[in-house]
């Protein structure tokens, strides 16, 4: 069927003959997609895709227009690199001519943030009806009465097939994902990871609100049974998604958050997680998700007679992944927000076996652990990884964040004075040793777990603590549910002088890291650095 839109393509200059679908619900979305030949059901009922060489963000191929909007207001770098207005309107052309030479297009009018005084109207126009699934699943969905009177301000067109001309376009590769703030438009093509999609709504919203006082986050979000928020920054791997889906706490979301005055709320209405080696026993509720139709699985594999799932094989990506609206988890936050937060917790996952499984922080503290963004890749996850490789990612999303990043800091050091919040670094990486040596093991999540419960129900504050001697942090000395010796990073090595060394390694590596801030944080915040020997 074809459906009409409120607001037409042809009032933003968009010409074509293609047959519009337009905001579709999740049947007929994979009904689409199936007889498009764009993947399969699975046994019990998730549509599963394969996205080819793109199995991840393309992040050296995403531009920022510079002009007189950007100019003084992005972070220009390796991070936020600049593309001229006259190449993104050479592709912007190209882009609009592909458009109208397709027989078929998905629209869908969705909203980024789910606290309406901050949300953007964002309407996804794509050539995969998938694409167009995956994105209706993860932002926030319009009601019908909401959708008859719905205006677009900012527009993604996201063409797989589409290649880039370097040369014409400014691009890297053939592979584009393109952002132009003072025409309110992203154009995404030459890769099918539909990540791309969900993570320029994110860049948007860390654009926006941050003039309006509002606190944007990569993080998941949850809420206690005495209505107590939490937020967990954090990378991917770290655990983020899996931690803030607690039987026992309600959902606000998995990924993307808001700090208001008022609230923390979800900028989106789905979740997306990781699946490679997913365990039913450690994460039932997120296990429970990939056996029900609506959920989109990427790049897992499936047995083309049975069509079962294989959810440990990564034969087509160490980075698979599943979308699923946020009510498949039992306890999902009805309203997408929370009261603003008690706790946040900073999650890392420390490869290098040096970080204690759980620390408390000062606000200065605080400011200096997000703004360092600290995780560790691991040796058999990435092409030539052989020992642990320190990775700082700014305010544990950097990729994401136009600004600069002390704005963000700053943010989020004033919220944490004002309501006198709780901070936390814990370590969901390796105990005992390098995660390359032989018979070091992850941290028990059991113990991750029982340390953040403590944390979050206030009895961690009663407990004893010790000043860690090379990030100055206050580490538990006990707890109870948790062996001590677990708690004692140093005490966990076999070779107490190995940890030493190590240690001072990852302490120069934090120092060096942060020397691109010193200029824009205050004292208190300099003074929050681990020492070096």
């Amino acid at each position: 069927m074809t459906a009409s839109l409120s607001f037409p393509l042809a009032k933003q200059g968009i010409e074509t003959k293609a047959q519009l679908f337009a905001n579709l619900g999740t049947a007929p979305l994979v009904e689409h997609a199936v007889r498009n030949g764009e993947g399969v059901l699975a046994a019990e009922g998730p549509f599963v895709v394969a996205t080819g060489k793109h199995t991840g963000r393309s992040a050296k191929d995403k531009f920022f227009v510079r002009d007189a909007e950007t100019e003084d207001t992005i972070w220009w770098g390796k991070t936020n690199a600049p593309m001229t207005p006259e190449q993104f309107a050479a592709l912007k052309e190209d882009f609009y001519a592909a458009l109208g030479q397709k027989d078929k297009i998905y629209v869908a009018d969705l909203f980024g943030g789910s606290q309406p005084e901050y949300r953007v109207n964002v309407r996804v126009i794509n050539e995969l009806a998938w694409h167009n699934l995956f994105i209706r699943t993860l932002l926030v969905r319009p009601t019908t009465q909401e959708l008859e009177s719905f205006t677009p301000e900012y527009t993604i067109i996201d063409l797989p097939s589409f290649r880039a001309d370097p040369a014409r376009h400014g691009a890297r590769s053939e592979t584009i994902v393109a952002v132009n703030f003072s025409e309110k438009l992203i154009l995404i093509g030459g890769t099918a990871y539909a990540g791309e999609m969900k993570k320029s709504v994110f860049g948007i919203l860390n654009y926006l609100l941050p003039v309006q006082g509002v606190m944007p986050m990569h993080c998941s979000a949850n809420i206690g049974p005495d209505g107590d928020t939490a937020v967990f920054f954090g990378l991917s791997g770290t655990g983020k998604t899996t931690l803030s889906a607690d039987a026992s706490r309600t959902l606000i979301g998995d990924d993307e958050h808001g700090w208001s005055d008022t609230a923390v709320f979800n900028f989106e209405g789905g979740c997306y997680a990781k699946m490679i080696r997913l365990s039913e026993e450690a994460e039932p509720e997120i296990y429970a998700v990939t056996k029900r139709f609506g959920t989109v699985l990427e790049n897992v594999v499936i047995d083309p007679e049975t069509r079962t799932l294989d959810l440990d094989d990564n034969t087509l990506a160490e980075n698979s992944r599943g979308s699923y609206p946020i009510d498949f988890i039992p306890n999902a936050s009805k309203d997408n927000l929370g009261p603003v937060p008690q706790n946040i917790i900073f999650l890392t996952a420390d490869a290098y076996g040096v970080l204690p499984p759980i620390a408390r922080l000062t606000p200065d503290q605080a400011m200096y652990h997000f703004l360092s963004g600290y995780t560790a890749r691991v040796a058999g996850t990435e092409i030539g990884v052989t020992e642990p490789e320190a990775t700082f990612s700014t305010c544990f999303g950097a990729p994401f964040m136009p600004r600069h990043p002390t704005i963000y800091g700053n943010l989020l050091k004033e919220r944490i004075a004002k309501g006198g919040v709780k901070c936390w670094l814990v370590n969901t990486g390796w105990s005992g040793g390098k995660a390359t040596m032989e018979g070091i093991k992850r941290m028990p999540i059991k113990a991750t777990r029982a340390l953040l419960n403590a944390a979050l129900d206030g009895s961690l504050n009663e407990a004893e603590f010790r000043e860690d001697p090379n990030f100055g942090f206050e580490v538990p000395v006990s707890v109870p549910g948790v062996d001590a010796k677990l708690l004692d990073a140093r005490g966990a090595w076999a070779d107490t002088a190995a940890y030493d060394v190590t240690a001072q390694e990852l302490v120069r590596k934090f120092i060096e890291n942060f020397e691109q801030f010193e200029a824009h944080v205050d004292e208190g915040v300099r003074k929050a650095a681990p020492v070096a020997a």
